[in-house]
């Protein structure tokens, strides 16, 4: 019997970005950016590359424009209508947040990445896999199958349709942590992009299957992801 080795463990996804892709003096677009924390850190390391973030969320844009950065630019749009010239960017970036885009706009998305990436630039898309502890308990009230697995087919139509190159698939594990329950609803339930309100037995229900991963350190969860990088072709 052989046993699959563990998954690689990542806390920073821009370490695998860096051995996937070039990124010196690179322009960028990043769609769904959220606060932006890893494009502000490729600038810290790769001064030459400049980063338009799109952001829908009217709330995240504003604290994003709140805090500026040199050679990080961020404007209130979606992959589904990106405003900027054909063939304008090196490089893509989606980090959780193509099953966002809405059902009906996926394939308009898709015409927009293949318009602004130059011939021989990369799309780099990172996407939760539909498995695990966590998973299991996001499903309660926030049930994301659908979505993600039509994000996953987006792309496959993508690495077919000849526009595209598929380079890789990357499996990784991220640790994802939270003091208590409380935490755990400040950052997964009460957020700016998404209506999560609930009734009170659903809240029974997340709060009793939270207790059973709490630990004298608190609760514990390994998110798995799956990158897949397609080059313009």
């Amino acid at each position: 019997m052989v046993l699959e080795a563990p998954l690689r463990q990542l806390t920073n996804e821009l370490i695998l970005l860096n051995e996937l892709v070039p990124l010196q003096a690179q322009r960028i677009v990043e769609l769904g950016c959220g606060n932006a924390r890893l494009s502000r850190g490729l600038l810290q390391q790769y001064p030459q590359c400049h980063v338009t973030g799109l952001e829908v969320d009217r709330i995240q844009h504003a604290a994003n424009l709140a805090n500026p950065a040199e050679r990080l630019e961020f404007v209130e749009a979606g992959a589904q209508a990106i405003p900027a010239p054909d063939a304008s960017f090196d490089l893509a970036i989606m980090l959780k947040s193509l099953h966002h885009v809405p059902l009906d706009l996926m394939e308009q998305a898709l015409a927009e990445v293949e318009r602004v990436i130059r011939p021989g630039g990369y799309w780099y898309v990172s996407e939760p896999v539909y498995e695990g502890d966590l998973n299991e308990l996001m499903r309660v009230f926030n049930d994301e199958g659908t979505v993600r697995a039509a994000a996953q087919a987006l792309l496959d139509r993508a690495a077919a349709n000849g526009h595209w190159e598929r380079v890789d698939d990357v499996y990784f594990d991220v640790p994802v942590a939270y003091r208590d329950f409380a935490d755990f609803e400040r950052r997964m339930v009460n957020v700016t992009y998404a209506d999560r309100r609930f009734d009170e037995a659903t809240r029974t229900r997340l709060l009793a299957i939270f207790e059973r991963h709490m630990t004298a350190d608190g609760a514990r969860f390994v998110r798995p992801m799956h990158v897949t990088l397609l080059r313009r072709r």
